[in-house]
């Protein structure tokens, strides 16, 4: 396999004002306690994303603190980690690491970005 990792995007998502507190608090300690790269506030659906979501970014050598901190934190929320290898497609669809609830992405919404007129 040549894909290589440059980074991980985790998306953390909510339902509503009390799921948004939660993610906010989530956001606000992982801001101020790894080295992360804050996503705006999506308060809809965006991309292949089917709930509000926010992203934060960050490189393969925060993972090792990272994850673990959100395994145990995430407070019933869904969050996907995925690898940043270049294709956004198979970093969603066949690569994800998902804490929480399992939702399905469009990855079709993926693959249209892929395409070339």
């Amino acid at each position: 396999m040549d894909n290589k990792i440059t980074g991980f995007h985790a998306h953390v998502y909510y339902q509503d004002a009390e799921t948004r507190e939660i993610a906010a608090k989530i956001r606000s300690f992982a801001e101020q306690n790894f080295e992360v790269i804050m996503g705006s506030w999506r308060d809809e659906p965006v991309g292949p994303h089917p709930l509000a979501m926010f992203q934060m970014s960050f490189k393969p050598n925060v993972f090792e603190d990272i994850v673990p901190w959100l395994m145990l934190n995430r407070n019933g929320l869904s969050i996907l980690i995925h690898p940043e290898t270049g294709d956004h497609v198979p970093d969603h669809r066949d690569f994800p690491l998902w804490l929480g609830e399992k939702l399905t992405l469009d990855i079709g919404f993926l693959e249209s970005l892929n395409t070339s007129a």
